[in-house]
């Protein structure tokens, strides 16, 4: 049974290798004007996933709605309700930003202006560059650019920020607000994780092929996940107590009649609660 709010929609999926499984039982929902993000090592299966609903590899088994089409069965109307940023294109580059843009642009119903989509990738001064004369953080950008033309339902970001300076990643992360607000579901992969809790409204946490959490950004972990740490050396000695109330421990070692050396108080990041997930995921697959 599949949720009647929910854009993508995926029961039990599975795509193994002969004896090889890449997606063993994953299952999820994303709900329409939700930015989900799923998370995982390299190998983990994301891509492997996200392929999969975007029609572009079959599954082995399981159950798989997007826009309320089997992506087995998706045509083109399905998919000019699309938006795909892949990890990599073939596209050629001997033509330029502006006349790529252009010719994408007419494979859409209704799509964006050609110029604003431009300027909302932060390449108004190369819109008569050669794409094969672009650097190749320039090059992503274009790649997100095709990918947001068609004013897409359903937008798939696989590592779009891959070779972005920091600069211009906060440039994308203002588009990806603005698409936000326009009510675009996002299904968006990263390795950076303060991108995924920048911009994501839940997050599924995937290794070696199974979905091993799932949950908004605030809650992945659970609630003991999230409790202080507070760190310290006593005569050179590494100490560490993890607490709810990191200000009562330091204030009795303050006690002592000096303030620790190397005082810390570290209250987890979703990197941090990503890192340990895993890590328990993988201890349980070597001691299986």
């Amino acid at each position: 049974m599949t949720d009647s709010d929910a854009v993508v929609s995926v029961r039990d999926l599975r795509k193994t290798y002969g004896n090889l499984a890449a997606i063993d039982g994953v299952s999820f929902d994303i709900h329409r004007g939700e930015t989900f993000a799923l998370l995982g090592p390299n190998g983990a299966g994301k891509s492997t996933t996200i392929e999969i609903l975007e029609g572009y590899r079959d599954r082995t088994g399981g159950e798989a709605f997007v826009l309320g089409i089997d992506p087995t069965h998706g045509d083109l109307a399905w998919k000019a309700r699309l938006g795909m940023v892949l990890q990599s294109t073939g596209e050629s580059g001997n033509v330029t930003v502006s006349e790529q843009l252009t010719h994408f642009a007419g494979f859409y119903p209704n799509p964006r202006s050609v110029t604003e989509v431009i300027a909302a990738v932060g390449l108004e001064g190369k819109a008569k560059t050669m794409i094969r004369k672009l650097s190749g953080g320039q090059r992503r950008r274009v790649d997100v650019a095709l990918g947001i033309i068609g004013r897409p339902e359903l937008l798939f970001l696989d590592e779009p920020t891959t070779g972005f300076d920091p600069e211009a990643r906060r440039h994308f992360w203002d588009l990806i607000n603005l698409l936000k607000s326009e009510g675009t579901t996002i299904l968006l992969t990263t390795h950076y994780l303060d991108e995924a809790a920048q911009l994501s409204d839940r997050a599924g946490i995937i290794a070696g092929g199974r979905l091993v959490d799932i949950g908004s950004i605030d809650e992945l972990g659970g609630a003991e996940a999230r409790v202080p740490i507070v760190r310290w050396r006593d005569n050179g000695v590494k100490q560490e107590t993890r607490t709810p109330t990191p200000g009562a421990v330091v204030a009795d070692l303050m006690r002592a009649g000096r303030e620790p050396d190397d005082l810390q108080i570290i209250r987890p990041s979703l990197e941090d609660i990503y890192l340990e997930l895993v890590a328990r995921y993988e201890e349980k697959e070597r001691v299986a």
